[in-house]
């Protein structure tokens, strides 16, 4: 692909993942809206120090406006995904998307086994934890508030602090975890 087409498309992306507008990318960057404008149609040849601008406008690393992000499907199989257990093995999540540039949260499938505990180190700064239970019942600790969650229950919460999942029933928890880390 073409630079200018690829740094055209980053910026929008990463502009409008932020909901900035052009104006407010300006005002935070140092360059003007109609560059900013021009740039994202893929037209101009911006220059480091341009893109250096922009990059700290957007609190982004410089390189994130080069990457090529393949705009494609990306289908996972859930033989090629490992599974990752807790210390005593009752707790598994596997992993179906890792957070990476372009992508700032992370997608697991879990299963807590009966009786099993699983307790989590608070994650990074700003970070949010979204549970989506399928199968069975679910106590989430966090802090000081206990949640029970059933089949199509769902929490979100700070996942800074440390959190605890229970299973105190007698089948399988099965659930979708999304970790998020804006910004």
């Amino acid at each position: 692909m073409e630079l200018g087409r690829l740094i055209g498309e980053n910026l929008k992306r990463l502009r409008t993942e932020r909901n900035l507008t052009l104006g407010q990318l300006a005002s935070l960057s140092g360059i003007s809206k109609a560059m900013l404008s021009d740039m994202e149609k893929g037209d101009g040849n911006p220059t480091v120090n341009t893109l250096w601008k922009i990059a700290n406008g957007l609190k982004v690393p410089y390189t994130r406006l080069l990457e090529e992000t393949g705009g494609g499907a990306t289908l996972v199989r859930r033989q090629q995904v490992l599974p990752q257990a807790g210390e005593n093995g009752a707790y598994r999540v596997y992993c179906y998307f890792k957070g990476e540039a372009g992508r700032n949260f992370e997608l697991f499938f879990m299963e807590l086994a009966p009786g099993g505990v699983q307790t989590s180190a608070g994650h990074l700064a700003q970070a949010q934890e979204y549970v989506y239970v399928l199968g069975g019942e679910l106590t989430v600790e966090t802090g000081e508030n206990t949640y029970r969650l059933e089949p199509g229950d769902a929490l979100a919460f700070d996942s800074t602090r440390v959190h605890t999942y229970r299973n105190g029933g007698e089948e399988l928890v099965t659930g979708l975890i999304l970790n998020y880390y804006p910004g």
